[in-house]
């Protein structure tokens, strides 16, 4: 993994955003697998930025999202697809239909995520996977546990990240308990990852994640098995 330490978020933002940049220049098409939270935001309104000042394009770019709620409506203001369009795809220049998200609402959830999978290798795969890291060591939404999937399918969040998630929702019972998420297998077939964390809270983890160990309690381990990882992180995250 290549470690890049910076100040604070908004650098920390401003990387991520040079390395997305950098990508769309020398592929307008690009595959780009992007992730929710607040800590790529920044990230987000820094590309809008750019994409704003005609520095950058997104015309040509088709994106996956690594996960959503489930059961949760994609018009509902906490569902990741309205995060990603109230975010990101509502400021640029990006087509909507092109732009993926698992739905939230699907009657045959494992249905959804074999076909979700087909899809992403239908497209040749991610050129740039983006994520974030919770603090329990969390990629996507693959928890910690003794054993990890491969592949895109449904699972239950551990009670530490509905906890973190609430804050989102008007109260923790309004956080839904199961989502559908990019497995493992699915994350490190990109061809390139970026993964961002910022705060001392993330600190325990990104240690675990630095190293250079797999375990399956701390599923950004598995991160190092890939060959172009790039670690962004602030000050207080080593």
């Amino acid at each position: 993994m290549k470690l890049i330490v910076v100040k604070d978020y908004e650098a920390m933002s401003r990387k991520g955003a040079d390395i997305i940049s950098a990508l769309l220049t020398l592929k307008s098409d690009a595959v780009l697998g992007l992730a929710t939270g607040s800590t790529p935001v920044g990230m987000y309104k820094e590309l809008a930025k750019r994409n704003e000042k005609g520095e950058i394009s997104f015309k040509d770019v088709t994106s996956v999202n690594l996960d959503e709620y489930y059961p949760l409506s994609p018009e509902n203001n906490q569902s990741y697809r309205y995060f990603m369009n109230d975010n990101l795809f509502n400021h640029i220049d990006i087509d909507k239909e092109r732009t993926h998200v698992l739905n939230g609402l699907a009657e045959d959830p494992e249905k959804e995520c074999a076909e979700y999978e087909k899809m992403i290798d239908s497209l040749g795969g991610i050129d740039l996977q983006v994520l974030g890291i919770g603090r329990n060591g969390h990629i996507g939404f693959n928890e910690p546990g003794d054993f990890l999937y491969p592949c895109t399918h449904k699972t239950s969040l551990t009670e530490s990240t509905i906890e973190a998630n609430s804050r989102f929702f008007d109260s923790i019972d309004d956080v839904p308990r199961f989502s559908l998420t990019m497995g493992i297998g699915t994350i490190l077939k990109a061809k390139r990852i970026i993964v961002l964390a910022s705060g001392k809270d993330k600190k325990e983890a990104v240690q675990k994640m630095l190293s250079n160990t797999i375990d399956t309690k701390c599923p950004a381990t598995l991160l190092s098995l890939h060959s172009d990882v790039t670690v962004i992180v602030t000050e207080d995250c080593i």
